[in-house]
């Protein structure tokens, strides 16, 4: 057996039984194990993963440890471009995207609300999950750490928060979300994109009381379900004060 130092940084201390949270500690192998490998061993998923230092040189996840190896392993820096450092992932995401899995039916919608692009079925199987966060570059979003584990996962989140809003919180703050938030431009049962239309063309489909008091509508261009600022737009609104936002009257 040999061992190697790892010291893991900020949030990934999350995974890691107490002993172990924000203190260098040795790790024990046997061979030459991948990094990735040894990473996921102590419970740290390595889409949490941003940047790996060994010895005080970037590496990426297919780095074979070696007896003695000081390993530093940090996460998403928020306000640091790494990436012409890091060597563990390849180009970020250019546009954000997200999956929620069965267990995040609320901040699926909350997003929405928010405006971000974010796909959400509750009958959907990890295998699923997965196959669209590939085929669509979509960012996982979970509360099930065993996903993340998968290897053929490149982007995802374990989200730590229970309650929907301080859910909507943490992923904001994670994903630096705030200044790109356009509230009200998404459909919450869809996820399709919104656009205003004429209210003659509403008032074919709303109730008689809502085309007299509402004179701005707009359409999912997905189903079609019909928005106006009604009551629960006032709701929504408050909701959003409640992140920082102030969408617009």
């Amino acid at each position: 057996m040999h061992s190697a130092e790892f010291r893991f940084y900020e949030e990934l201390n999350d995974f890691l039984p107490p002993d172990r949270r924000k203190q260098g500690f040795l790790y024990a192998f046997a061979g030459t194990p991948a990094v990735k490998d040894a990473i996921e061993a102590q419970g740290v998923p390595h889409t949490e993963v941003d940047l790996i230092l060994v010895n005080g040189l970037s590496v990426g996840f297919d780095y074979h440890l070696q007896p003695g190896d000081r390993v530093a392993v940090y996460p998403v820096f928020e306000s640091l471009d790494i990436f012409p450092v890091s060597q563990v992932r390849p180009e970020p995401l250019r546009r954000i995207r997200f999956i929620a899995d069965v267990h995040l039916g609320k901040l699926a919608r909350w997003l929405r609300l928010l405006g971000f692009d974010t796909l959400y079925r509750n009958d959907l199987a990890d295998a699923e999950i997965i196959a669209s966060a590939l085929a669509e570059n979509r960012i996982i979003l979970t509360r099930d750490r065993g996903l993340l584990k998968n290897k053929a996962v490149t982007h995802g989140y374990w989200v730590r928060a229970s309650s929907p809003g301080e859910q909507t919180r943490e992923v904001i703050q994670r994903f630096t979300l705030l200044r790109s938030a356009a509230p009200f431009s998404r459909c919450l049962e869809c996820n399709g994109g919104i656009e205003a239309i004429a209210r003659a063309e509403a008032h074919k489909s709303v109730p008689p009381q809502v085309a007299a008091a509402c004179d701005s509508f707009n359409r999912c261009r997905s189903c079609g379900r019909i928005y106006w600022r009604g009551s629960h737009h006032a709701r929504l609104t408050e909701r959003l004060k409640t992140l920082g936002l102030e969408p617009g009257a």
